[in-house]
């Protein structure tokens, strides 16, 4: 009688369990779908995994605007920076096999690798590459202005400039993942991606995942990635496939291999009773390893009101509720992504979609970590993260309308516009060849990617938003003291003419 009664008792039990996630994952749904049209969406794909297992997927909208056809479980989107943890996993599969330490420095495997600064070059670790603390300034322009090989790459980004003293301080930097990249390939003797694939997406069964963003268009079944242009609409933008820098952010997957990632994740390293990192190496991962200074490096933290933001191998960090709270964005052109767990709750989400910034992914992320997590269904995350971005919407639209009111109307060039176009280079950026097109400039980089500028007033121009480069941005020409065109500046960067006579 008294076991028939515990029966009873555990029954009932699970009943109210699984009746309480059937309601969150309800409650969920229906905050996503009004987010998505708030948001104009026009794809987007959620997991939740709880106690590792499943709690809530669904996928939303459609993979194109034009042929209407609706994602599914299966459907392609960039894991864009989240990329990055699973690198860092690759890594640490490494570390298990004892190939290589953390604290390696990193010249001990990749003997080419060069900084701006000998110290940190001599000094940086293996675990520098992936913490964002190395010293050096940010050099994003090396992939979006070239397609060089990821060796070439590096070459390059040793004439970026140091900036703060080795560790101390924070500057995201995506192409200390293309070096880590290079790392695992000469520790392994297998190209990152094969080792990625080999070693993580063949025993997580993520069938459908891909390391290059190049095998896409093969592999089927993908989204286009959307711009949304204010009175022109949502249009769609051209897609990234810059896989130099691959290791930093160029996966692709799917909703249902994110859900055995997540499950991996919440399992401490540990699928199916396999286990493909050892446990103290898994919890290394996750261990803070970079003070970030500023908590508003995430506009979210006015929200959630941190006490701390740190960054470890991989992944962002604060505390939320008490609890350390693991998640990291991914952004590319037109796509964006987003994961996060919080290991004290045994909790993970994963979200993609198809719009640039669709800021709705941090609602859904502490939606979830608030239902599943702390069984709290009190808050609804998308009107306080949207009207937190259309705060950053309405900033961003006052600045360009001061830009457009500072614009000295009725000027002209100091030369005719003929006078600016040649060759122009920079060490770190590479060839920029700028040539006229009736009373316009194009300017070609690399031969990789051309934007066309317009006159704006003295010898700055302006260039016009296009498929990949979504804002304006100017192009301000040097003239010495005898009238001569002698170079430009471009995103911060001072490329020099090189037929200029001084």
């Amino acid at each position: 009688m008294k076991k028939l009664l515990f029966l009873i008792l555990v029954s009932a039990h699970f009943a109210v369990v699984n009746s309480q996630k059937i309601e969150y994952a309800q409650q969920l749904d229906q905050m996503i779908q009004t987010g998505m049209a708030e948001w104009k969406i026009p794809g987007l794909a959620a997991v939740v995994v709880k106690d590792g297992a499943i709690v809530f997927k669904k996928t939303y909208g459609v993979k194109n605007l034009d042929r209407k056809e609706p994602v599914n479980e299966s459907t392609l989107f960039a894991m864009a920076s989240t990329t990055k943890a699973m690198v860092a996993m690759a890594l640490a599969i490494l570390v298990d096999e004892g190939k290589v330490s953390w604290n390696d420095p990193v010249i001990q495997y990749l003997p080419t690798f060069q900084l701006s600064d000998s110290y940190i070059t001599a000094d940086a670790r293996v675990k520098d590459l992936l913490t964002h603390n190395l010293g050096i300034a940010n050099a994003d322009v090396l992939w979006t202005l070239d397609s060089l090989s990821t060796q070439e790459t590096l070459k390059r980004f040793a004439h970026t400039e140091k900036v703060y003293p080795l560790r101390g301080g924070f500057t995201y930097q995506n192409i200390m993942y293309a070096a880590a990249g290079e790392l695992i390939e000469a520790v392994s003797g297998q190209s990152w991606s094969s080792f990625v694939e080999e070693r993580l997406f063949k025993p997580l069964d993520m069938n459908r995942s891909l390391t290059r963003a190049s095998d896409v268009q093969k592999a089927g079944n993908f989204v286009t990635p959307y711009y949304d242009f204010d009175q022109k609409g949502v249009l769609p933008v051209s897609r990234n496939y810059s896989d130099q820098i691959g290791a930093a952010g160029m996966m692709w997957s799917s909703v249902d291999d994110m859900g055995n990632y997540l499950k991996f994740i919440v399992n401490q390293g540990v699928h199916q009773n396999d286990t493909l990192i050892q446990p103290n190496t898994f919890s290394y991962l996750f261990q803070p390893q970079t003070l970030i200074p500023n908590n508003d490096f995430y506009p979210t933290t006015a929200l959630t009101d941190p006490h701390w933001l740190s960054y470890g191998l991989g992944w962002f960090q604060h505390d939320y509720r008490g609890h350390k709270l693991d998640f990291h964005t991914g952004s590319l052109n037109g796509l964006v992504a987003m994961a996060g767990v919080m290991h004290d709750k045994k909790v993970a989400v994963y979200i993609f979609a198809n719009l640039d910034h669709a800021e709705l992914r941090h609602a859904i992320l502490y939606q979830a970590i608030d239902l599943f997590g702390f069984d709290d269904n009190t808050t609804n995350w998308h009107p306080k993260i949207f009207e937190l971005y259309q705060g950053f919407k309405k900033d961003r639209n006052a600045q360009q309308q001061k830009m457009a009111d500072e614009q000295v109307k009725n000027t002209k060039p100091s030369k005719p516009i003929g006078a600016y176009t040649g060759i122009y280079e920079h060490p770190l950026c590479g060839k920029l060849t700028l040539t006229l097109r009736d009373e316009t400039l194009d300017l070609n980089f690399n031969n990789f990617e051309q934007i066309t500028a317009s006159h704006w007033h003295f010898d700055t121009f302006m260039t016009k938003p296009n498929r990949r480069w979504t804002s304006p941005v100017a192009v301000t020409f040097q003239l010495n003291a005898r009238g001569v065109v002698q170079s430009l500046d471009f995103l911060g960067y001072t490329f020099t003419k090189t037929d200029f006579q001084p």
